[in-house]
Order: structure tokens, then sequence, then C-alpha cells
């Protein structure tokens, strides 16, 4: 069996393909998606998780509905990058996948302690709300996991602020608990996922697979391009593939270790991952920080995942 992993998102044009290397890589057993607020509202993420598995023939695995606020904030999403669907440029189908009837935090807790202790990692590439949940329901979570792998933050700049990366500023007492927590923590943050930017290169590869669920990414992409185009990037950051990307090879990223906290009260600051390489702080290491990316093989990954979900299932008989 692969790599377990339980998927927490906000889709998201880079969560959909994030979705789709989890439910299409070999390597992975995808055991659960859940969904959090994020880059729009939980009504429309959680449509748009369903609609992504419908396109792609993911089934079997179960999809619950998550936190539709943060912890104790406001909520914020980001239609300028992701539109008002959330999933913007491709014909979105009407789910035929069910939603599972338990909460988010309900369903990661009941995954992880099914399984082996050492075995699920989470994958969270939204605001951590769920997570912060899914560990104040049951404290045993940390021991339990084999570790979280999320899309978040940053050790130089953020990009909702300038200190801020989004999905930490949108409930950051939510990731403060999860940095904080007694588990192995890998962050990969803004300065590895701008290394993943969807380039032309990678968008031809996935066009000639020449199949519908190919024509659905590259209209995803279509639009992510010009959302990242108004910005100044010349491709779009597919920022959430890299965390799943980070559990199913080892290789595909280095890492430097390092003591990460987030600043929950400062003026100008609220929302940065403070990253201590140096020990200046005094206290010990807690996280895994992503620092580095092989574009290449992350994108062999990927086209891969996309040809394997998108072949016809072979005939009965």
């Amino acid at each position: 069996m692969g790599e377990k992993i339980l998927l927490d998102c906000d889709p998201g044009h880079d969560d959909a393909l994030a979705i789709l290397l989890a439910a299409g890589d070999p390597r992975s057993e995808l055991l659960a998606i859940t969904t959090v607020a994020g880059n729009q509202t939980i009504d429309k993420v959680t449509h748009n998780a369903r609609a992504v598995c419908t396109v792609a023939g993911v089934s079997g695995v179960p999809i619950a509905r998550g936190a539709a606020a943060p912890l104790v904030r406001e909520a914020i999403i980001a239609p300028d990058y992701h539109g008002e669907s959330g999933l913007d440029g491709p014909a979105l189908p009407e789910p035929t996948v069910p939603l599972d009837p338990r909460a988010a935090a309900e369903l990661i807790v009941e995954t992880v302690l099914a399984h082996e202790p050492g075995t699920v990692t989470l994958v969270p590439t939204g605001p951590l709300t769920n997570i912060a949940l899914a560990l104040a329901l049951e404290p045993r979570l940390a021991e339990r996991v084999k570790g979280v792998s999320l899309m978040g933050g940053s050790y130089t700049r953020g990009n909702r602020t300038p200190a801020a990366e989004f999905n930490i500023l949108a409930d950051p007492e939510a990731a403060a608990a999860v940095f904080a927590a007694d588990w192995p923590v890998t962050m990969v943050g803004l300065d590895l996922t701008h290394q993943a930017l969807a380039d032309d290169a990678f968008r031809g590869r996935v066009r000639e697979l020449g199949t519908p669920l190919a024509g659905f990414v590259e209209d995803l992409l279509g639009f992510f391009t010009t959302a990242y185009a108004r910005r100044g990037f010349p491709a779009p950051a597919v920022h959430d593939l890299c965390a799943v990307a980070a559990v199913l090879d080892p290789g595909v990223l280095t890492y430097r270790e390092a003591f990460v906290t987030v600043e929950l009260a400062g003026r100008w600051t609220t929302g940065m991952t403070v990253t201590d390489f140096d020990g200046l702080l005094g206290r010990p290491v807690n996280t895994r920080v992503a620092v580095s990316l092989d574009r290449d093989r992350l994108w062999d990954m990927a086209v891969a995942a996309i040809a394997r979900l998108g072949r016809p299932a072979p005939a009965a008989g």
C-alpha cells in the first residue's frame, strides 16, 4: 500500500491539482478529503472538491464539509485568484460523489484512529481550522499521525500582507496550534511553491494527454494563468500540489530544520510564520521547512497522475 493521506483543502485551482495527485499517484492511498473555507466559502469549496472527484472518477473516498469560519476571526476569501466559484475556468459538473455526513474534524479523528499509529499523514492545503479543531477534539491525534505536510507560511515574505501568507493569515490561531503540537510538521511555504510555476511546457504535456480530464486541467490552468499574470507572474504557482508531492516522493523537495511559530499580535505582522533556522530564539526545532524543488520531478508526478486518472476504465468481461 502507498502513503496514507488525508487531504484537507479549500478548492481552489491548486487544491484541485493536489486532489488529482493524491488520487492518481500509485504511491498514494487517499483515505479522505475534508474541506475548509478559504479560497472561497465552505459551500463553494465543498462543491468544488466533489466536482473535481466527479470529473476525475474518484469514488469511495469520503468527502466531509468542514469549518465555515476561522476559530476567532472574520473569514477572508480569495476570489481575485480563484474567481467567484473558487474554481473558475472549466465547466463544473453537478457532483455525483456523495458528501459524508460527518463534520471534517470528526472524520479526521476517526480516520486517523482507524489506522495503525504513525501511518496517516495529514495534508492541509488551506487554512488550518479543521486540523486545530480535530486536535482539540482528540489530543491523541498528535501521537497517532505520521506527520503534517502543510501548504502555508513563508520564511521570507507573505502574499496577503507583506509578512503573512494567505492560509496562515486566514486562521492564525489555528496555525499556531498546529505548529505548537507535538507532531512532525513539514512547512511547504511560498518560498518553495513560487518555484512551482505551471508554465507552458507543463501545460503542453497535460494537453498532449488528450483526455477529458486533461482538458479540465487545461481550463483550470488557463484561468489561473490569467489571474497570476495580473500580478506579474509568468505562470501560476500550483502551491498545494507541492505539499502532496512532499509526502509521496522524498526527493522532490529539500529541507532545512527550524523552529517555527505564528505571530498573533503584531500590528503589521499577524499571521507571519516566524522561522528561526539559527536557534536565535533558543527554542527546539519543530518544523521541516521546504526550501528547494525539483520541478521536473514534480511535473512528471503530476502528468503521470492526470494520465492515470484520465484513462478509461477497462471493459468488464
